[in-house]
């Protein structure tokens, strides 16, 4: 049984596709299909709270967490952030309201809901719209045929506790699922101790935080966010070949605190829609089609209603806001001899509108709206083919977008861009080996915020003429498999034209940041190795390290310096693994980082320290049916922080490059009961 545990686990890693460079979460399970599907298991992996953010940060070593509260937390794919990379969530395009990333995509999905996930480095997808530098897709959990679900209860330090449920059944032609979860949190405090409260004080202190962003005495002891959700699916097969996909998720934040910056969330709400029609085996030249239409909205208002600045100026300033996305994808597929073709089309709308308020009166109107009622419109065409020749397999795809940017305000400018992209991607297999090479275009075009965001001083943040930036990368690949291990490697090279910058220097008279955004040429390059050693039958290790390096052809006007921002330095995870017969599962687990010796000074960063942290946990089934989970995480308390301080994220300073970073939790202990039926 042993030798046969090891052999399964490497054959599940040959199956892996390398080629899209796809890093996955969670257990594996693999349908005996002929087209197989690896799927990890998210939902019952990663119980620790909802926050997506962090079980990508420890799980890929190519994933870097932008820290700006206790959830509700940003990645960085390879150096990328925000736009430069691509979500989406079961196919549909999901954006956040808040133009300072308090509610990033990848926040409007928990880790309750999810399934797997594909994060797919480089720009080898044309069927997403914005595929710059890197594609995540998430996929949530099914409906089963056969009646089944689970109730989790988790508790863990700083006051976290967290309910959630699911339930799933039917019978052959039509299944439902059914989840919610709701869970809440004190502030987290670091390893020295400090809470939200505190870590405020200690910068204003140091003179990098002024005294008005402190929390007033009434509210120092708020909980950090309390958080509802809820998603339901129904899955209808009409007619033979013929299904009906239709699901519904809700999120709903309360009282989300942001300690290093101006604001707090009085609360954020999302609504996810989702159809998707799918017809099999129509005929020769139609193997499958699929029509998939979906609609989101994201309300997020902010406010200084917490904190002393409030007190100090005798009223309330909220900035509300509200993004509304849209999409429909019409994608046919079909075998011709040795070709996989696919063709569609795709189309999207993001509206994008919001403003400032004074005790809940709009501010007077020339200063009301920070970004007015913009439309992103985009309309395109994609076809790629996969060709297969013996052991080479050749894949090429090709998307033309057509996209318009424009605002209801008649003195900012609208903005047409069109892209022809595409990419080569060669594949060798030998045995079960593969080897590849990549060379891709993608574009993406600058958003609302960067073309119109008006600040509440009446100031034009924005810069209405930028262009889109447009990515060339070439992908060298491996993966290898030996006797009882496992290696990956990836190598990449990118050159961003128009790459779309925050240049600090750029200020009116008041000191108050004036077409701040600018296009400048870049490169951005770096590798990832990773893989899997198993050292006895129950007994294997993980690895990963990740390394970019990032620099502007020229500096920014009025700059001299020519890092880019956003780069985080090398970055490693390594996990020893105890797997008795399936019924406990024990990790260990280190995730660090190099310090941050390479960064862009004149727009805010600073040097952070390198840093490894461990994390243990520890799983036990018994009967069958139940799942006792206990864990800690940053087992030796460290201090240490991970989010750099760029200023395209406006955060607590008192101006000369003093802005406030954002220390990570402590230790945390976290314990999860999960039963199963």
């Amino acid at each position: 049984m042993t030798v046969m545990k090891k052999g399964v686990g490497l054959s599940l890693m040959c199956a892996l596709s390398l080629y899209a460079a796809e890093a996955q979460l969670g257990t594996i399970d693999v349908e005996a299909k002929a087209d197989t599907e690896v799927i990890k298991d998210v939902h019952g992996e990663d119980i620790k709270s909802a926050d997506l953010a962090e079980a990508l940060f420890k799980q890929s070593p190519s994933v870097s967490i932008v820290r700006r509260s206790g959830i509700a937390n940003d990645i960085i794919v390879r150096g990328q952030k925000k736009d430069n990379i691509n979500i989406t969530i079961d196919g549909a395009k999901v954006y956040g309201a808040c133009p300072n990333r308090m509610d990033p995509p990848v926040s409007h999905v928990l880790t309750n809901n999810i399934d797997y996930i594909q994060i797919n480095e480089g720009p080898y997808d044309v069927e997403n719209f914005g595929v710059l530098s890197a594609d995540v897709k998430i996929h949530t959990i099914k409906p089963s045929k056969e009646l089944k679900g689970d109730i989790n209860l988790g508790a863990g330090s700083f006051g976290y506790q967290k309910g959630a449920f699911s339930v799933s059944g039917g019978k052959e032609s039509i299944r439902f699922l059914l989840t919610g979860s709701a869970e809440k949190s004190d502030q987290y405090k670091d390893g020295n101790g400090d809470d939200f409260v505190g870590q405020i004080a200690k910068n204003i202190a140091l003179g990098k935080a002024p005294k008005a962003a402190q929390y007033q005495p009434q509210y120092q002891n708020m909980d950090a966010y309390t958080k509802k959700t809820l998603m339901g699916k129904l899955f209808w097969d009409i007619a033979e070949n013929h299904e009906l996909h239709l699901s519904y998720t809700a999120n709903r934040s309360d009282d989300v605190l942001y300690p290093s910056t101006k604001m707090d969330a009085l609360y954020d709400d999302s609504d996810i829609y989702n159809m998707e029609y799918i017809a099999k085996a129509l005929g020769k030249y139609s193997k499958k089609l699929t029509l998939q239409t979906y609609y989101s909205t994201v309300e997020h208002p902010m406010s200084i209603k917490y904190r002393n600045m409030a007190k100090m100026k005798g009223f309330e300033v909220t900035h509300k806001l509200e993004t509304k996305m849209r999409g429909t994808k019409l994608k046919n597929s079909f075998d011709l001899d040795n070709h996989e073709i696919t063709a569609g089309l795709d189309y999207s709308l993001r509206n994008w509108d919001g403003g400032y308020y004074k005790n809940g009166k709009p501010f007077p109107e020339a200063k009301f709206h920070s970004i007015y009622d913009s439309d992103t419109e985009n309309y395109a065409f994609f076809a790629k083919d996969k060709i297969t020749l013996s052991d080479i397999s050749v894949e090429v795809g090709l998307r033309y977008d057509d996209t318009s940017v424009s605002s209801k305000n008649s003195q900012q400018q609208d903005n047409d861009y069109s892209e022809l992209n595409g990419y080569v991607l060669t594949t060798y297999h030998k045995e079960n080996d593969r080897y590849y090479i990549g060379l891709g275009r993608s574009s993406r075009v600058p958003d609302a915020k960067e073309l119109y965001w008006v600040g509440s001083m009446g100031n034009m943040i924005g810069t209405p003429n930028l262009d889109d930036t447009v990515n060339y990368e070439l992908d060298l690949g491996m993966d290898k498999q030996f006797e009882n291990t496992s290696l990956k490697a990836k190598l990449f090279y990118s050159k961003l034209n128009n790459f779309i910058a925050y240049n600090a220097s750029r200020v009116n008279k008041m000191g108050m940041p004036l077409h701040a955004y600018e296009n400048v040429d870049a490169t951005i390059y770096g590798g990832e190795l990773s893989g899997t050693w198993f050292a006895t039958d129950t007994l294997y290790f993980d690895y990963g390290a990740s390394y970019q390096r990032g620099e502007k052809d020229d500096p920014l006007t009025g700059e001299t310096g020519t890092d880019m921002p956003e780069i985080p330095p090398l970055k490693f995870n390594i996990a020893a693994n105890y797997d008795y017969d399936d019924s406990l599962l024990m990790k260990a687990e280190i995730v660090g980082s190099d310090k941050w010796k390479d960064y862009d000074a004149e727009n805010g960063e600073q040097p952070l320290s390198g840093y490894a942290v461990m994390n243990l946990k520890a799983t036990k089934t018994f009967r069958k049916r139940f799942e006792l989970t206990l864990g800690i995480d940053n087992l030796f308390d460290k201090t240490y922080a991970v989010s750099n301080t760029y200023k395209d994220l406006v955060l607590l300073t008192t101006g000369d490059n003093n802005v406030m970073l954002m220390n990570e939790p402590g230790r945390y202990y976290y314990a999860n009961l999960r039963y199963k039926f």
